[in-house]
């Protein structure tokens, strides 16, 4: 129960705080944009159970594969799609660590 709520929390925190330091003097609208790619999110719908809470999505959803991944660092090298870029892959990030963090308690990913 912890676990699912802790990382729904970090999806809004980390992406506020990354804003606030990098873009601050813009740091509401890039929170916002950043914000607005958890619609990443969407490809879980995709999914047999929908949503599994012992499964790591990296690798296994859609939006959540290493080429997109790829895509979404690229997406960061460039000014206009710099926010949303950053936005997918601070997901992304939370989403690995979520699959490391399942690792640890014997389910997910295993390395």
């Amino acid at each position: 129960m912890f676990r699912p709520v802790l990382h729904i929390a970090l999806h809004i925190v980390v992406p506020g705080v990354v804003a606030r330091w990098a873009f601050a003097e813009r740091w509401k609208i890039a929170w916002f944009i950043m914000l607005l790619v958890n619609i990443i999110d969407f490809d879980h719908l995709l999914a047999d159970p929908i949503y599994d809470p012992n499964r790591c999505g990296i690798g296994f959803h859609p939006l959540h594969s290493y080429p997109a991944i790829v895509a979404y660092l690229g997406l960061t090298a460039i000014a206009k799609t710099r926010l949303v870029g950053l936005g997918l892959v601070i997901h992304m990030a939370l989403d690995w660590l979520d699959c490391l963090w399942m690792s640890q308690t014997g389910s997910g990913l295993h390395f």
